[in-house]
């Protein structure tokens, strides 16, 4: 078949499935930005405000271990029944969630560890959406067009940020909090029928078999990490036997890893990938955004309805500016990749004024006005705009067809395992810093119930008092944002390094890599004696 006929036949593919492929991406999106704003709420009826990252920690840590899974098998034995498979874990997922609480793991004061165990199987499902989908339209059109299609993605993920915030909110103070997870029910339904009806790939099996002792030792070592940045410093010392031990186990667990990778015949994440320097650049670039990005969508609706006292549906609707931002730039990107073919100028700009906005954001206290606030958010979410799907394309636009997947659920995986470290870093150091505050007392650990964040306690507390706990609360997250800044100035220099390969006009092999990253392919896939 020509590419002509290739690009006649996937673009009508693409039209009947686009549509099902972004209800299942706003499954994802929602469910994280509504349970963002709602969770202030949950976390005050379960108790504890040391337990707020972690009911978002279960759920991106969740994803981080099963991305790359989900990726390779799709590569393995098809994207369609792999992605289904996907999507109903999500609604199961989705569904537990809604009943925790209920005494389905323990009695009913276990409510926020069923609620954190059942985001982790939600957590799982999610990660096969992501790199599912992503995965798809690189099966359906040629990288070139390719920026126009995930420049659509971006928008709807944009669109799905704002809707978020907007159902949590009315969630939050309209219907009970479960809600938050129920509404993920119908829209999956709607998109398995889609899916089943109108998704058409050709069927593919190998006869390898998944590397599954790869699998365990990544997810090892990647939980080990995560709860040593989680419990370092916060619940433990950081030279105590159980932080040590951790991080023994994480360097035992990755190093094996890596040993064993090198010797899979289809390992989860093939190093060999790697050997590309685009690859690997835009990999940690991915790591670095989803540290910075995953921290800002948590800690500003704290900020709003804490500080700013805004209700939860209102927090959601001052979350708009940021995604105004992303949504705009991400479809103006998109269609510019697919017109020119160049891409290397956006993820240089991107980080730029990411940093910028992080950096304008350090700038909130309790004085500062919700317009000053959107401003920041407005630049902080062009800069995402520019590298959110940038990023997947350059990623996509480096590897053969038959990694696609796995080059999807590899790119996929760093940003989520960037988000996971990012949410347990920056929530323990703004506990650490809360519980130096005014603010720690009335809000941080303490008592039986864990020290519940009732919201509603500030309105009592006379002027004065009020006043010390909001400059407290405002000065932790201030804190937080100074830490991402840290991490993302060191994007756009990476940026800088990626060479800019023509884009693909048909799903063909990549353009020629140059001798020296030919020798480094070879020796990075040659077996190790």
């Amino acid at each position: 078949m020509t590419q002509a006929s290739q690009a006649a036949v996937a673009r009508p593919n693409v039209r009947v499935v686009l549509f099902g492929l972004m209800i299942a991406m706003m499954l994802a999106m929602l469910d994280n930005m509504i349970v963002s704003t709602a969770l202030p709420r949950i976390v005050g009826e379960f108790g504890g405000l040391d337990h707020f990252t972690w009911v978002v920690t279960a759920y991106v840590l969740g994803t981080t271990v099963s991305t790359p899974i989900w990726g390779k098998l799709g590569d393995l034995y098809g994207r369609k029944s792999v992605f289904l498979t996907s999507v109903v874990v999500f609604l199961i997922g989705s569904a537990l969630c809604g009943m925790a609480g209920s005494g389905l793991l323990g009695g009913p004061d276990d409510g926020m560890v069923e609620l954190i165990a059942f985001r982790a199987v939600q957590g799982l499902g999610a990660g096969g959406l992501m790199v599912g989908v992503m995965a798809i339209i690189g099966d359906l059109v040629p990288p070139r067009e390719r920026g126009r299609y995930q420049g659509m993605i971006a928008g709807i993920m944009a669109i799905a940020m704002v809707a978020g915030p907007l159902v949590g909110g009315f969630i939050t103070d309209n219907l009970s909090w479960r809600w938050a997870f129920y509404v993920n029910l119908p829209l999956g339904g709607i998109a398995l029928v889609l899916l089943i009806a109108t998704l058409h790939l050709p069927k593919h099996r190998t006869e390898h078999r998944i590397d599954w002792l790869g699998a365990a030792l990544l997810s090892v070592g990647i939980t080990a990490i995560v709860l040593v940045t989680t419990w370092g410093g916060n619940s433990y010392d950081w030279v105590s036997p159980q932080i040590l031990g951790l991080t023994a186990l994480a360097v035992v667990s990755l190093a094996v890893f890596g040993f064993v990778e090198r010797r899979a015949a289809e390992p989860i994440l093939p190093l060999g990938l790697f050997a590309n320097r685009n690859f690997a650049l835009i990999s940690v670039i991915g790591f670095l955004l989803g540290f910075a990005m995953f921290g800002a969508m948590n800690f500003l609706p704290l900020y709003q309805q804490t500080v700013q006292g805004a209700s939860a549906t209102n927090s959601g609707l001052l979350l708009l500016p940021l995604m105004f931002g992303m949504l705009v730039v991400s479809l103006v990107v998109g269609r510019a990749i697919t017109r020119t073919g160049r891409y290397r100028i956006y993820p240089i700009v991107g980080g730029v004024v990411m940093t910028v906005g992080l950096a304008l954001l350090t700038l909130l206290d309790v004085d500062t006005g919700k317009a000053e606030s959107s401003l920041y958010m407005v630049v902080l979410g062009v800069g995402m705009g520019f590298l959110m799907q940038t990023s997947m394309l350059i990623a996509q636009n480096s590897v053969e067809q038959k990694d696609l997947g796995a080059a999807s659920g590899a790119a996929t995986f760093f940003r989520s395992i960037g988000g996971s470290f990012g949410i347990s870093l920056f929530g323990a150091i703004f506990a650490n810093r809360l519980s130096d505050s005014p603010a720690g007392g009335s809000f941080a650990g303490g008592g039986e119930a864990g020290g519940a964040m009732d919201l509603e306690k500030l309105k009592d507390l006379p002027a004065q008092a009020r006043e010390l706990v909001l400059g407290g609360l405002a000065d932790a997250i201030s804190h937080v944002f100074w830490w991402a800044v840290l991490f993302t100035v060191a994007v756009p220099v990476l940026a800088w390094f990626i060479r800019e390969i023509p884009l693909r006009t048909a799903n063909e092999p990549p353009a020629q890599a140059t001798p020296e990253e030919q020798a480094e392919t070879a020796l990075a896939k040659a077996p190790t004696p």
